[in-house]
């Protein structure tokens, strides 16, 4: 089979592989789509702890089953499925709740196990018996299928929020995470900001989505804007989806009482430590939380919510390349000329039009 091979920061090469055997108890999935992710992109480019080159990475998944091992019940072959990226232990207090994506033991699709930049992804066992492979529905295809992983992300996030229909949300990064939690916000929330720090991501949020403000936060106070589009009251609910201290600092400085943050993106390992005025948490009884991945329950509200249409999923794909052009499609993404990009890694056309 094709695949995308990473090698090292900044080598990686589409080539010819063994395809993957199907044992007792796994699946084997023919991939159509698998989306570039953020974090893709930083393995790309820096590595990453859980990544041992060469290796096969991708975690957006979208495809067909194409065998089924010894075993595994519940499936049929040529079903569309997409594929819970975390596994866990399968022992361990949290995953016994479910929430695999926070076991200490915990492994991924695309980071031990092999990912989806290749035609065929094999699913091992232990992520079968945690029901990690999702029937995608009739509704959803393949296509719109492949951002169900960072859309559940993005549900998990807002999960602690409580974000309601009086509330001002405001969400730092115009990327399309920022763009997946201002959709999922203003469908509930009273008034939306988006902010960033690119006008041209700005514009280009401007031009397909709808938020009550677009505020570039390197151009204008932010501060002192926010607070005088919400009578000096600060905003209800912050969402920093940007890798960025200084948006994680100003969330705090914007965010009212009662108020509640989520630091959906993390920051670089080796430069995490930010400084800020406890206070503002104490006084005003401010809620800070983080969130981290997903887990099955989300990917099924993902599914439902772009088969209905309340998420759009081609507003957020802007653009589609095969897989022997991944290092293309990563390269648009680091110039911001991009939201999202999917790569078609199976390219007989008859096939994906289902």
């Amino acid at each position: 089979m094709k695949a995308a091979v990473y090698s090292g920061p900044e080598k990686i090469q589409v080539k010819e592989v063994k395809r993957p055997g199907c044992g007792r108890g796994e699946i084997l999935i023919k991939v159509y789509f698998c989306a570039i992710c953020g974090t893709d992109v930083r393995i790309y480019l820096h590595g990453h702890k859980k990544v041992t080159p060469p290796h096969i990475i991708g975690h957006e998944i979208a495809g067909k089953i194409a065998e089924l091992g010894k075993g595994v019940k519940g499936y049929q072959r040529g079903e569309h499925v997409t594929v819970v990226t975390s596994i866990g232990c399968g022992r361990c207090k949290l995953c016994r709740e479910g929430y695999y994506n926070l076991c200490p033991d915990g492994q991924a699709i695309g980071y031990k196990y092999p990912g989806g930049f290749a035609e065929y992804l094999l699913v091992p066992k232990e992520a079968v018996a945690q029901k990690a492979v999702l029937k995608i529905p009739e509704n959803v295809s393949l296509l719109e299928a492949s951002i169900i992983e960072p859309l559940s992300c993005c549900i998990n996030g807002q999960s602690y929020l409580n974000i309601k229909n009086d509330d001002n949300v405001a969400i730092f990064g115009a990327g399309p995470i920022g763009m997946m939690h201002l959709e999922l916000a203003r469908a509930i929330a009273s008034k939306t900001f988006l902010i960033d720090i690119s006008e041209e991501k700005l514009k280009f949020a401007q031009e397909h989505f709808s938020a009550d403000y677009f505020i570039n936060a390197q151009k204008e106070g932010l501060i002192k804007k926010i607070l005088s589009l919400t009578d000096n009251s600060g905003v209800d609910v912050a969402i920093v989806a940007a890798s960025a201290k200084t948006a994680q600092q100003q969330a705090l400085k914007i965010t009212g009482r009662k108020g509640r943050i989520s630091f959906f993106a993390g920051l670089p390992k080796d430069d995490s430590i930010i400084n800020f005025d406890s206070n503002l948490l104490h006084y005003q009884e401010i809620s800070l939380f983080g969130s981290f991945a997903s887990y099955r329950e989300e990917y099924e509200e993902a599914l439902e919510l772009i088969g209905s249409r309340r998420i759009v999923a081609k507003k957020i794909i802007t653009h589609l390349f095969p897989l022997r052009k991944i290092e293309e499609g990563i390269r648009i993404i680091r110039e911001g000329k991009a939201l999202k990009v999917v790569l078609q890694c199976s390219e007989e056309e008859n096939e994906i039009k289902g």
